[in-house]
C-alpha cells in the first residue's frame, strides 16, 4: 500500500499537470490519464482524492462536466470567479476543455 504522506512518480506526473490547467478551463479525470498516456480516470480520480488539495482540483471533472460529488458548491464558486464556461452547474466541455497545449499569446 502507497503512504498517503508521500505521492507516486504517477501521482506527481498528475499533479504537475492539473497546476498547469489555465483558468478558466477544465481536463476531465479521462483527459488527465490520456494526456499522460497511462493510468484511467480511477487512478487520476485517486490521486486528486489522496493528494488534490493543494493544486487547482476544481478544473478536474467528470467527462459530462461536473465535479466530483460533494465539491458542487465549491466548484461553482471557482468556477464563476474564473469565468469557466457553464451549462447550469457544470463545466461547459466543449467550451472549457483544456487540450494539454500551451496557450498561445499573441
Amino acid at each position: 500500500m502507497e503512504s498517503v504522506g508521500h505521492p507516486t512518480p504517477y501521482a506527481e506526473r498528475v499533479l504537475d499537470l492539473v497546476e498547469r490547467i489555465p483558468r478558466g478551463m477544465v481536463m476531465s479525470y479521462g483527459d488527465i490519464a490520456e494526456y499522460l498516456g497511462e493510468g484511467g480516470p480511477r487512478q487520476v480520480g485517486r490521486v486528486m482524492s489522496t493528494w488534490g488539495g493543494g493544486v487547482p482540483w476544481w478544473r478536474v471533472v467528470h467527462a459530462d462536466g461536473t465535479p466530483a460529488p460533494g465539491h458542487e458548491a465549491r466548484c461553482l464558486t471557482r468556477w464563476r470567479e474564473e469565468e469557466t464556461p457553464l451549462r447550469g452547474e457544470r463545466a461547459d466541455m466543449r467550451a472549457a476543455r483544456w487540450d494539454g497545449l500551451p496557450e498561445i499569446t499573441a
